[in-house]
């Protein structure tokens, strides 16, 4: 007899690393935080803003440190889980295709690529393979409201 294996959802897995997901963020703009076209979902920019609203801001290298940008960047990969979850459903996703990631920097930070890792990091523990994504990781001088990073995905849809 073969034993069954039960798979961990994204949500027990949010609740065994002792994360909470902050409510899905409200679009400022005139834009949708998410866009479906065929099997592709493309979740609109999410930046570094904590569940109590506040805003990471500044520029890494300058007035973050490389921790501090690194937690900028897992504030921002909570907010686009809290979309995931809440305006796709996870068990909707096939997996995350790509993940492009801005970091607001001083103009001689060259780590852009390790403070997006925490993202990427938070996505491989939440969904495992599912979670496993391309990457760009992009320096820029300045990210709305000043905040530290900004990150935008493309998922595959069932």
């Amino acid at each position: 007899m073969t034993k069954k294996i039960k798979m961990t959802t994204p949500e027990e897995k949010i609740t065994q690393l002792g994360l909470s997901l902050p409510s899905a963020p409200k679009p400022v703009g005139l834009y949708q935080p998410v866009v479906v076209s065929g099997k592709l979902a493309f979740l609109s920019g999410q930046l570094s803003k904590a569940a109590d609203g506040k805003l990471l801001t500044g520029k890494v290298g300058k007035d973050l440190s490389l921790a501090e940008g690194q937690s900028a960047a897992r504030l921002a990969a909570l907010n686009a889980l809290s979309i995931m979850k809440d305006l796709i459903g996870f068990e909707k996703i096939r997996r995350v295709v790509k993940m492009t990631g801005f970091v607001q920097t001083a103009p001689d930070f060259y780590e852009i690529p390790a403070v997006l890792n925490k993202a990427s990091e938070l996505f491989a523990e939440v969904m495992g393979e599912q979670g496993a994504h391309a990457r760009s990781a992009v320096g820029m001088s300045s990210l709305p409201l000043n905040a530290a990073v900004e990150i935008e995905f493309i998922l595959e849809l069932k």
